[in-house]
């Protein structure tokens, strides 16, 4: 297979950098709720979630984001019915009073399935999907909204690497 040294070699870049840590906690199922994303995507929060914790020595340099499982239709940018329920959790949080003078960057990550380009294309036009469905149904500022493709360059779980949390959504505050 014409990807496998590729993937080897991306799990084992991945784990040297850390990016497991830097995507933050992954909010899934019911820890997606519109005071989870202000506390994760508040600069200086900490982040509330079962199960794991962060180190709070400096919390207040740590990157303030949320990396979250929004579902697509496969090979699509088509959202499913539960990704779109998702989104409208994300689209309250970004209109609090705690979000509304902040910007950010939604990343689409995806899995080292498809080839380079493929897997970049899909996750910049998934990113794209995420931003017009946040403006389009919470009337978030499009300049707020920065999309991203990240292809498979930000594998979270690098030892499976074709698992669901690498077919992810990151929404980064910038400031």
């Amino acid at each position: 297979m014409k990807h496998s040294r590729l993937a080897m070699f991306l799990v084992t870049a991945v784990s040297l950098m850390g990016v497991a840590e830097a995507a933050g906690p992954l909010l899934t199922g019911n820890d997606v709720t519109e005071v989870a994303l202000i506390r994760a995507l508040t600069p200086g929060e900490q982040p509330r979630t079962r199960g794991f914790s962060r180190d709070t020595t400096d919390a207040a340099n740590q990157a303030a984001n949320a990396s979250l499982l929004v579902t697509f239709a496969t090979n699509s940018a088509e959202l499913t019915v539960e990704g779109a329920a998702v989104l409208d959790k994300v689209g309250l949080a970004l209109k609090s009073d705690q979000l509304a003078n902040y910007k950010f960057n939604i990343e689409g990550h995806a899995d080292p399935r498809g080839t380079d380009e493929f897997n970049l294309q899909l996750s910049e036009e998934r990113a794209v999907a995420v931003r017009q469905y946040l403006v389009q149904n919470y009337k978030i500022a499009e300049a707020r909204l920065t999309a991203i493709g990240k292809g498979e360059s930000e594998l979270m779980n690098v030892e499976n690497p074709i698992a669901p949390e690498n077919r992810r959504v990151t929404i980064k505050t910038i400031q």
